[in-house]
């Protein structure tokens, strides 16, 4: 905007004159800016940043049924919108299928060739836990029972009460999906899961291990096939 001060430095009636009329039109644009930057707010309500709209994205995170322990509903209203579930455009070198893990973003990438992938919100590995490398899914695994390792135990004691086995269920921490993440034929204790907590999606909590909302695990689980290749990218 102009100064009106600059505008009415001129001399007499017509130095006046053009300072109100630059004024006068610096305050038509004014408010036409304002009107279209409150459409533009408006319409913000109604589509996320990624260009899916809450309706949509309340669809896909929606309740499944018909599974054995029927998943509920995702809250999506808190869930950041870049981890929507989406097709992106994602250039690499790997197979269409590969799993990369980018825990830096915390997003899990499937990839689907011609320069396209398929790209989930997760949660990774909180500091001290993370790792990188490569690696394939040596097993899969539904509503899968969980054993938390020797390791984990002596962390957290309360765990040892599980040692046996926790039965798959909505309480499991495994969730309605499991990928095993093998390497050199061993199981390498790490996996990707189910999560059923929209809180963790974003952030370092695991022991190394990268969850995906149930809704988009269920997704990834049914295109991954037994050896499947895992890329785990460097924080």
């Amino acid at each position: 905007m102009i100064d009106d001060g600059i505008a009415a430095a001129g001399k007499g009636n017509q130095g006046t004159a053009l300072g109100r009329q630059l004024a006068l039109l610096n305050r038509r644009s004014f408010l036409a800016g304002s009107a279209a930057g409150l459409g533009a707010l408006g319409l913000a309500g109604c589509a996320t940043t990624d260009g899916m709209s809450f309706a949509e994205a309340t669809a896909l995170y929606g309740p499944v049924p018909e599974e054995k322990f029927p998943i509920p509903a995702t809250d999506i209203s808190k869930l950041d919108p870049k981890y929507y579930r989406r097709k992106v455009r994602y250039d690499s070198k790997e197979a269409p299928g590969t799993i990369i893990v980018d825990p830096g973003n915390y997003h899990v990438y499937r990839i689907e060739g011609d320069g396209n992938a398929t790209r989930y919100g997760a949660n990774v590995g909180r500091d001290g836990f993370r790792w990188s490398g490569d690696a394939y899914v040596g097993r899969k695994g539904e509503w899968a029972t969980w054993t938390p390792p020797k390791e984990m135990i002596k962390r957290q004691p309360e765990a040892a009460k599980y040692a046996r086995g926790m039965p798959g269920g909505l309480d499991n921490p495994l969730g309605a999906r499991t990928l095993y993440l093998y390497q050199n034929g061993r199981y390498t204790l790490y996996t990707i899961y189910a999560s059923s907590d929209v809180d963790s999606i974003g952030s370092g909590i695991t022991s190394g291990c990268v969850g995906l909302l149930s809704q988009d695990m269920l997704h990834l689980y049914a295109q991954t096939p037994v050896k499947t290749k895992v890329v785990v990218l460097p924080a």
